[in-house]
């Protein structure tokens, strides 16, 4: 799309009006944050209603497989962003993009909300996938869409809607859990779906008055002859899938197990593609390689990272059910609580590590020493949740505030990791592959939860110290390697801080 269009497309946006911001702003504020208040409402009782027995109104799945599915969910989650990312590029536009996605996710909670089968929960989790991969990737573009490429606000209007993002999260698991957990799960995934249909609303009801025509436009369409060439792929591919599960399922080679397996493969094996296929490309410059080859250590960091704060929605949701002393000072705590931690957290902190790199200026961390800094945390937080049961003994009931001093830790560690990570990203992808590198980014966090689906299985009370001992120190001695090689990484970096 040529720049005058781009430009027309600013112009055509109201300027100011929300905390001195375009109007366009508070759509995709409150749009984005209904959706993660569905999104994270639901992920706060999920694996609860996976192992919980039926008489609690629970699936009845074993432990491990429901810690697991909820791995192998997320993982599918950031690996659908590609997909989204693409279909709003070359066949809907954005704006569309994020209303079907909307619904999809909306649909689910919908599904989830009538007491059904497992067959019924499993149609309702690829649903949120797909539509949270069409939403997510492509509302954020959106907020890029309402200012021009020299309006300084836009940092500011990114780290308003990060904050929208936050809220949504942070509230979601104090009403779904409570609801979800004391009363009726069913009832929990309806205030969810509730939530999502709410930003529909926002963003239907305002989209035309405060987006104008960002969102609309679609960067790279498909010719007529290429959407024929690829509706045919794609229906071909659906067959082809369908045959496939048709035919292994009573064979009894695609399991649960298997297809965990499977996308645990997968988390590696993508980005594994997309580094070969940036690093051989005549499109990318000597320089450019250099600097991939300096992106690969970064992200094995995150990945490690990920790992261990992923978790928190499956192994520590898990510790919080069933190791923690949930009647403290006179008050019950839903073990749900818990995941409001990290965004109440990230809200807290994120102003005063803004402040901090500012303040630092050319004194701060390089980008490995700000990643090793996020791995040593990230053991760290580890280590603290080992110190229970070592004082304790596997058997007794551990003081909540244990649990928050761990989510703590791992927040300190994201702030050091996640934003750089995003940062260093646009300044070391090759020219010709900036969108793709970005999504490669995203896909860390796919291979990180893909592993935990394998993790998981070495995780019991009688081996908990050990569980958390391992991750926690390998995350360490990572962090430490790191560190060391800084000077070599940087020196592929060619000229990038």
């Amino acid at each position: 799309m040529s720049e005058i269009n781009k430009q027309k497309i600013v112009e055509s946006v109201p300027q100011k009006g929300f905390f001195g911001h375009p109007k366009g702003l508070f759509t995709l504020f409150f749009t984005e944050f209904w959706e993660r208040f569905s999104y994270y409402g639901m992920r706060a009782i999920l694996v609860f209603y996976m192992y919980y027995e039926v008489s609690k109104g629970g699936l009845g799945l074993e432990e491990h497989t429901a810690l697991a599915i909820m791995s192998i969910y997320g993982s599918l989650v950031y690996m659908s962003g590609i997909i989204g990312g693409w279909l709003a590029d070359r066949i809907f536009g954005t704006s569309r993009a994020v209303f079907y996605g909307g619904i999809l996710i909306m649909l689910p909670g919908i599904a989830l909300a009538i007491p059904g089968s497992i067959s019924l929960f499993f149609v309702s989790m690829v649903l949120i996938v797909l539509g949270t991969g069409l939403l997510k990737p492509n509302v954020s573009s959106m907020v890029g869409d309402i200012y021009s490429e020299s309006d300084n606000r836009r940092d500011s209007g990114f780290s308003i809607f990060y904050m929208g993002i936050n809220l949504g999260g942070f509230i979601s698991p104090l009403i779904v859990g409570e609801v979800g957990l004391k009363y009726d799960f069913h009832l929990g995934f309806g205030i969810a779906a509730i939530g999502m249909f709410f930003g529909l609303l926002v963003f239907l009801f305002t989209k035309k008055k405060n987006l104008g025509l960002a969102g609309t436009y679609i960067a790279n369409p498909l010719s007529p002859t290429e959407k024929k060439k690829v509706f045919t792929i794609i229906g071909l591919a659906f067959a082809f899938i369908a045959i496939i599960v048709a035919v292994s399922i009573p064979l009894g080679l695609l399991t649960i197990k298997s297809f965990i397996a499977l996308v645990g493969i997968l988390g590696f094996l993508i980005p594994t593609i997309y580094f070969v296929i940036m690093y051989r490309s005549p499109k990318t410059s000597d320089v450019e390689r250099s600097r991939i080859i300096a992106f690969i250590p970064l992200f094995l960091a995150s990945v490690m990272f990920w790992s261990i704060q992923e978790q928190g929605s499956t192994i520590l949701a898990n510790y919080a059910d069933k190791r923690t002393q949930l009647e403290f000072l006179g008050f019950h705590i839903s073990p749900a609580w818990f995941q409001s931690l990290n965004p109440l957290f990230i809200i807290t902190l994120a102003p005063v590590f803004a402040w901090l790199w500012m303040k630092l200026g050319n004194r701060q961390p390089s980008i490995p020493h700000k990643f090793s800094l996020g791995l040593l945390f990230a053991g760290l937080s580890f280590l603290v949740i080992l110190l229970p049961a070592y004082f304790g003994g596997e058997n007794s009931l551990v003081n909540p505030l244990w649990l928050v001093l761990s989510y703590f830790i791992v927040v300190i560690g994201e702030l050091c990791l996640s934003p750089v990570g995003l940062s260093a990203t646009t300044k070391l992808a090759p020219a010709a592959f900036s969108a793709q590198t970005m999504s490669l980014w995203f896909l860390s966090n796919a291979a990180a939860q893909g592993l935990n689906a394998q993790l998981v299985n070495f995780y019991k009370p009688e081996t908990e110290m050990l569980y958390f001992g391992i991750i926690g120190g390998a995350a360490i001695l990572l962090s430490i390697i790191l560190f060391l090689f800084t000077p070599i990484i940087q020196r592929y970096m060619k000229g990038v801080h």
